[in-house]
């Protein structure tokens, strides 16, 4: 089983086979436009930019399950993210991400990794609490626990790697890199 043989719904709500993306790299991310890491579509963009032509590719998943940080239509939500942040990577269908009425394609990678904790910092602290709040288990399985997790992703379709929303996007960069 792969990210390949996952079918998901576009912005436009077609639905789409994630085998389109074969032999790309791919950072699956979900994203909220009223978060805290929020500015990381930045960063997401310009790395998007610089490795487009290598063949990675961002497929960009918005949820509002962590605080109603993703209001809106999905129309809304692309708007917003193109004219603030200039994005021009795949934006999807707005979806949940964890518990029952997670999608099928994130529940595989959640159920495919490990959460391995936010780091350090006042931002991580914070999340702790926020995830602690919603699981008291949350540090012992891969549910997502905040928006802007991201899941790196080889061009054979098997998951590389997991990035909490605390992880530096110079470490993401990298990582992506090191598949390119």
């Amino acid at each position: 089983m792969s990210v390949y043989d996952y079918r998901v719904k576009t912005q436009d709500g077609q639905e789409e086979s994630l085998a389109k993306y074969k032999g790309k790299v791919l950072l699956i991310v979900n994203t909220a436009t009223g978060c805290g890491f929020t500015p990381q579509y930045k960063d997401l963009e310009a790395m998007y930019k610089e490795h487009e032509k290598d063949g990675l590719e961002i497929l960009d998943f918005p949820s509002n399950q962590f605080l109603g940080q993703a209001p809106g239509t999905d129309q809304e939500i692309h708007d917003f993210c193109t004219f603030k942040y200039g994005t021009t990577f795949p934006q999807f269908h707005k979806i949940d991400v964890r518990g029952e009425t997670a999608d099928p394609l994130f529940r595989y990678l959640a159920e495919n990794t490990t959460f391995e904790g936010f780091g350090k910092g006042a931002k991580a602290l914070m999340l702790k609490g926020m995830a602690k709040k919603m699981d008291k288990d949350y540090s012992s399985n891969g549910e997502i626990k905040w928006n802007f997790t991201k899941f790196l992703i080889d061009r054979n379709g098997d998951i590389v790697e997991r990035f909490e929303p605390t992880t530096s996007m110079d470490t993401v960069k990298e990582e992506v890199e090191k598949l390119l």
